[in-house]
């Protein structure tokens, strides 16, 4: 009896040293974060009014286009500070997890755990203008300056697409699975696809379409690394 005992609590000691008694809420606040992501480039989408060619470049038929699409400015709030706040705790999960199996002195943990931080940032500063800008459009509409409209209507169609630090999260979980074999190699050669892309598109002048594909990543990395078992720690020095 003292000897099941004994061995119980060294397994929950190794559970712990290398994450593997952590739990999968983490992975599921990623696969969270890339649904709402994905709901937030769709409701950015449908805020037309800045680039409407009828509208585009009239602040005042911008704020008046503007403000019969304060549903999807509702919704794209709460997708994007959804994803702000699931964002952090798929980070530091990630973290957790990459850094029980891979050598001590890898980088790909951070790396993956602050491309995710990078983008929380961006969904933070996508909406932020957002409460001000709905009932501003809701109610007195002579109380706000249509050039701010005009702006809030770019920010709104601009800075919520910039998921490039969800590519760079991609590549470092690619490199850690098909280098170290870290989490499942389906996954690594999933995040050389769409970690890549979403990296690529992010540096490149059609940076937004990294709206498209860093959600699709996240939820990916989220739901495989929810039903995924830790892989075995990589022993000191290898």
């Amino acid at each position: 009896m003292r000897k099941g005992t004994a061995m119980s609590a060294v397994g929950v000691a190794q559970g712990r040293r290398t994450g593997t008694g952590g739990g999968v809420l983490w992975a599921w606040a990623g696969a969270g974060t890339g649904l709402a992501g994905m709901v937030a480039v769709q409701a950015s989408n449908n805020i037309t009014a800045a680039y409407d060619e009828k509208t585009a470049g009239d602040a005042a038929r911008v704020t008046e286009a503007f403000a019969q699409q304060t549903g999807p400015l509702l919704v794209l709030h709460v997708a994007l500070m959804t994803a702000t706040v699931l964002l952090p705790v798929f980070a530091v999960g990630l973290w957790r997890r990459l850094r029980s199996t891979l050598p001590q002195d890898s980088l790909l943990p951070a790396v993956a755990a602050l491309g995710l931080v990078l983008t929380a940032t961006a969904t933070l500063l996508g909406s932020g203008l957002d409460t001000e800008l709905y009932f501003a459009l809701n109610g007195e509409k002579s109380m706000l300056a249509p050039e701010l409209a005009l702006i809030g209507a770019h920010w709104i169609g601009t800075i919520p697409w910039l998921w490039v630090g969800t590519g760079l999260s991609g590549v470092a979980v690619a490199a850690a699975s098909l280098r170290h074999r870290a989490v499942p190699l389906w996954l690594g050669w999933a995040s050389v696809v769409l970690g890549g892309l979403t990296l690529v598109a992010g540096i490149s002048p059609l940076q937004y379409t990294a709206g498209f594909i860093g959600p699709v990543w996240v939820l990916v990395a989220g739901i495989g690394l929810a039903f995924s078992r830790p892989a075995v720690p990589a022993a000191p020095g290898r």
